[in-house]
């Protein structure tokens, strides 16, 4: 049973169409990753599914209830958790855990175990007396979890939460994502991380409110057309510049100290590379064709999307 369905799901602001005829399931107990560019869609997408914004047009089902006519039922079988939680710095770990249990209407009966439980499970017990003003990033987001989790969600909705947090704090986040799907919790997840997105179950490109492509890690992997060569170099950045110049447009991305080409000439390609590069003087380490990461393909699926657009 699907515990997200879209179906030709809009949402236009004047005429600025944000979110366009987007249709997904997303299955019980799975980790789904919304993965775009800023300006996507992917925070409007998830209040459409929240049930904060009405859809233009178009429906949508989560836990089973529509978003619009069953709007109040819905949010109560929802755990939500936007980019800038709404955490209380001037109160405690527990006390703002007790905020939103009110908010949620938690039954007291029961309520104290389920909060030990939470701050158990996110590592935050020994924080519980601590101002959440005074925790970091990381205690941040998983108070922000455990917050949005108090009332026992079927569904949970998470806008880019490891946002500007560090890389230990991120795979805490994630492991505790990970215990969630034990109890059957449904988890759609935005994020800019693209290696995050690899730990999903399934990932969903997004680019101007439109679905590029959906399916597992290694499904979305297989929309890669042609092969990567990966350079290394210590003047990354300039042998980014002479290649772009040289190559076909598209073609030359630039990851850190690394730059990826993307050929169907594997060897007519290292060949112009080797010459391009040597002519400007520039000195390479290793060059080799590499699988493919969900990156490339995210460069690669913008890039022919953007193309598409343009000849229109």
């Amino acid at each position: 049973m699907a515990a997200i369905r879209m179906a030709g799901l809009t949402k236009s602001f004047g005429d600025l169409r944000a979110i366009d005829g987007l249709t997904l399931d997303v299955e019980e107990g799975e980790i789904f990753a919304l993965v775009g560019p800023d300006g996507a869609g992917k925070t409007t997408t998830m209040r459409l599914l929240a049930a904060i914004l009405d859809p233009t047009s178009g429906d949508a089902w989560v836990a089973g209830h529509h978003i619009v006519k069953e709007a109040e039922a819905a949010k109560e079988d929802i755990g939500y958790m936007s980019q800038r939680f709404g955490l209380y710095t001037d109160l405690t770990v527990i006390e703002n855990i007790e905020f939103y249990a009110d908010i949620y209407g938690v039954p007291r009966r029961g309520r104290q175990e389920k909060i030990n439980r939470l701050l158990a499970f996110s590592n935050l017990t020994p924080f519980k007396q601590r101002l959440a003003g005074n925790l970091s990033g990381g205690m941040k987001q998983k108070l922000g979890l455990a917050c949005a989790l108090i009332h026992t969600p079927k569904v949970l909705f998470l806008d880019e939460p490891t946002n500007g947090v560090d890389p230990s704090s991120r795979r805490d986040f994630w492991r505790i994502l990970y215990q969630l799907l034990r109890e059957r919790v449904t988890i759609f997840v935005s994020t800019a991380y693209l290696d995050e997105a690899e730990r999903a179950n399934r990932i969903g490109l997004m680019d101007h409110g439109k679905l590029l492509a959906v399916g597992t890690p290694e499904e979305v992997k297989r929309l890669m057309r042609g092969t990567i060569l990966e350079i290394r170099t210590a003047e990354a950045r300039r042998a980014t510049a002479v290649l772009r110049a040289t190559l076909p447009p598209g073609s030359v991305s630039l990851f850190g100290d690394r730059v990826h080409v993307v050929t169907e000439d594997v060897q007519g390609a290292g060949d112009r590379v080797r010459e391009a590069l040597a002519g400007s003087g520039i000195e390479t380490s290793e060059l080799r064709p590499i699988e493919p990461t969900l990156e490339d393909v995210f460069v690669s699926v913008l890039g022919s999307s953007a193309a598409a657009t343009s000849r229109t």
